[in-house]
């Protein structure tokens, strides 16, 4: 059985530094291997506790999911990266400083411990602390992480207009929805005030501006301490290269 749960969207936007209380029976599932749907600061994303091995083949199978494919992280807080990631390169570490929470997935060297089917049997993880409370919040209260690939089967569109579309697409195969209301494209475009944000950082959560599906995080796997590119999603590359070029 699928169980939809309604949340607050104006309160679970509208502070940054909220904490989400979700029923203990969901995360006790969640821990015993369940899975979740849940919104982000970019799509909707589709959870287990990625120390699961149970949880991890249940993600796999509902979104038909080849094994050889990485499935990224949404962290708790940066101060999690040392439990997956086996090595955090100077440029990276400026990245995080500069742009987490935000929609920044940083594909980094894995710790011998994260299991293969988070890092598709390769050696490296994408990691990222989301600017939305909910999977923060979820991550905080699994180990730390959380699943953050995109709630859709493998090849489609990963856009939803409201929680029953979510719940026919998954029913049986997802335990619970999160639904905080539908996602809206957020602005590429330099320039645009942060929303919720201080110190001059970017725009990580621009969920207010525009409307339509988001692109997703924008991925960038570090090389030699140097960011190569593998998608562009919501912050533009090129805002990365000039921070890291004004050293």
């Amino acid at each position: 059985m699928t169980r939809l749960i309604l949340l607050d969207a104006d309160r679970a936007i509208g502070s940054m530094t909220s904490k989400p209380r979700f029923p203990e029976e969901m995360i006790a599932s969640l821990r015993a291997g369940g899975t979740v749907i849940f919104p982000t600061d970019t799509l909707y994303g589709l959870g287990v506790d990625p120390c699961s091995e149970t949880g991890l083949n249940r993600l796999l199978a509902a979104k038909g999911r080849d094994r050889g494919k990485p499935i990224p992280l949404l962290l708790s807080e940066g101060e999690q990266v040392g439990r997956w990631a086996r090595q955090v390169p100077p440029a990276a570490a400026r990245l995080m400083d500069r742009f987490w929470p935000g929609a920044l997935t940083l594909v980094l060297p894995a710790d011998p411990g994260v299991h293969p089917a988070v890092t598709g049997g390769g050696d490296t993880v994408g990691l990222r602390v989301p600017d939305h409370p909910v999977p923060r919040a979820l991550a905080a209260l699994l180990s730390g992480a959380v699943t953050g690939t995109s709630a859709n089967r493998s090849g489609n569109p990963a856009a939803w207009g409201s929680p029953e579309e979510i719940v026919r697409e998954f029913t049986g195969e997802v335990d619970w929805v999160l639904w905080g209301g539908a996602p809206v494209r957020a602005s590429r475009c330099r320039g645009t005030p942060a929303v919720g944000r201080t110190g001059g950082k970017p725009a990580g959560d621009a969920r207010r501006v525009g409307a339509g599906n988001s692109p997703g995080s924008t991925v960038v796997r570090m090389v030699d301490d140097q960011p190569v590119l593998l998608r562009e999603g919501v912050l533009p590359f090129r805002d990365i290269i000039e921070f890291l070029q004004r050293g």
